[in-house]
């Protein structure tokens, strides 16, 4: 690569990279607005310190990069990769202010937990956080679902050349229209209609339960938020054992499980195709494994008796499931009781529902359902083969927003998919064994971190080693990216350390 031709990539990359962190800049407003109305100084204080160094940040960046050039495929790829970083590092800054955070790489876990959607959190004395913080950590999840380059797209790239690239490097490759910027418009559309819906309906349930309606709205907003992303986050840290309610584990089971769906599927929904729902392959996909995952729950449960009737057993067993297979991470436990009562078969089918996760182009992370679909269809189309005489011609059809026939380019990128996610789970399970938590703790706490779940067995805290923190960090991002973004950049990076050693010798 010529030093010219990098310097201009750098500077594309630079560009939308400030216009993404304005974005994540502006989002400040609604914390700040928030400690305004309860006239909480000392955060409204952080929230425009933030607000004012992110805007500044992501408009130097702009206008260090502008150069009138247009974003080609690498640069929509890289660019994505490295605006999540940077809007980590600084979106941890009211984080930090705020007092409730051990470290600056406390507080960067946290941001990276919610931006992607994974709930693991480090905060200390989570009871006692202003709303105004609650606010900005279930807002950032909430973003992240959607995405905050869709953010972006919406907002300020427009139709610029190489918006597919920004939308697929954020773990996204469906178009509800051939337009990019009509789609991330139309994610918005779909998330904030079942926001307005979905605060009203909690906020109804928050005042049944006893909660005034100043608190009760803003447990049904942050609630909400947490649920529809598929986030985990919740301002109180007895999680959803807080509101002591079945209705309102209910409302959040409802709303955890259409979240994890396509957003592609939503939209078919709300035109009024709803027989998508039955004969799309990602909820077939989805109503498949969970069953059977259920089953082998249930079994391991109630084999150690540890509910003791129908109602706890759905209520404990099948709500954390649920929760695991969407990636949500909400919990109606206490994460000891998932190391010390759950046993060993119950234990699995959970770690193998977060590595599953939820749909393709949704809030949800894991394999995705498309996925798990193609590759249980690939193995039915080659045993087929192997059935059939040599000279017979095997064709494997599914539906997925209409019908498709299975292809090889299809199963080796669902297949290639599953095994980098396999590849960092590994590492994540390598790194918690080296910091000396058991095994079978290490490999559930490595399935939340890399499929975005947020159920932990309590290894998550402030007092687990930095190089473990920092290695749940990577798979968090690596696996709500799904790669291709990461590894655009990491190509990038090389054809710059090669184009330098070029031009020195």
């Amino acid at each position: 690569m010529k030093k010219n031709d990098s310097l201009k990539d750098m500077r594309i990359i630079l560009y939308y990279t400030g216009n993404i962190l304005v974005g994540v800049a502006l989002l400040n407003i609604i914390p700040l607005l928030t400690a305004l109305i309860e006239r909480d100084a000392a955060s409204a204080a952080d929230f425009t310190l933030s607000l004012g160094a992110t805007l500044t940040l992501g408009a130097a960046l702009s206008l260090l990069g502008n150069n009138g050039e247009r974003a080609g495929w690498k640069h929509g790829m890289v660019t994505v990769a490295f605006s999540w970083i940077v809007a980590m590092v600084a979106a941890a800054l009211p984080h930090w202010l705020s007092g409730h955070f051990g470290s600056y790489l406390d507080c960067v876990f946290d941001v990276m937990s919610g931006f992607t959607t994974t709930g693991l959190t480090l905060v200390q004395d989570l009871d006692h956080v202003s709303d105004s913080l609650n606010m900005w950590r279930h807002l950032i999840t909430f973003v992240g679902g959607q995405g905050i380059v869709v953010l972006a797209l919406a907002l300020f790239v427009g139709e610029a050349g190489g918006g597919y690239g920004f939308y697929v490097g954020e773990g996204k490759d469906e178009r509800l229209f051939p337009s990019v910027l009509h789609t991330a418009k139309a994610i918005w559309r779909i998330s904030l209609l079942y926001l307005v819906l979905g605060t009203l309906a909690m906020w109804i349930v928050c005042i049944s339960i006893g909660l005034n309606t100043g608190r009760g709205f803003l447990h049904a907003l942050w609630i909400f938020m947490s649920s529809w992303s598929t986030g985990g986050f919740a301002p109180m840290s007895q999680n959803m054992l807080y509101y002591h309610s079945r209705l309102f584990e209910l409302v959040t089971f409802i709303f955890f499980i259409i979240g994890s769906f396509n957003f592609a599927l939503h939209a078919a929904v709300l035109k009024g195709e709803r027989k998508e729902l039955l004969r799309n392959l990602e909820t077939m996909s989805f109503g498949t494994t969970m069953s059977l995952l259920s089953f082998f729950t249930a079994w391991g449960l109630v084999r150690l008796h540890v509910y003791p009737n129908l109602v706890a057993l759905i209520g404990k067993g099948f709500y954390q499931l649920a929760s695991a297979h969407t990636t949500t991470g909400l919990m109606t436990i206490y994460p000891q009781q998932f190391a010390t009562e759950w046993g060993d078969t119950a234990l699995l089918a959970v770690i193998i529902a977060m590595m599953f996760g939820g749909s393709a182009c949704s809030t949800a992370g894991g394999f995705k359902g498309l996925r798990v679909g193609i590759l249980f269809k690939a193995l039915v189309q080659d045993t087929r083969r192997l059935l059939g005489t040599s000279k017979s011609i095997v064709i494997q059809k599914y539906h997925y927003h209409g019908e498709r026939t299975l292809g090889e380019q299809q199963v080796r990128s669902a297949a290639l998919v599953v095994l980098m996610y396999m590849g960092i789970f590994a590492m994540g399970t390598l790194a918690g064994c080296m910091a000396g938590y058991p095994f079978l703790l290490s490999v559930f706490e490595s399935a939340s971190a890399t499929g975005n779940v947020g159920l932990t067995v309590g290894l998550s805290s402030p007092s687990m080693p930095a190089f473990l923190k920092i290695v749940y960090i990577f798979n968090m991002w690596a696996g709500r990216l799904e790669f291709m973004a990461i590894l655009a950049s990491m190509g990038f990076v090389a054809s710059l350390f090669r184009g330098g050693r070029r031009a020195r010798a």
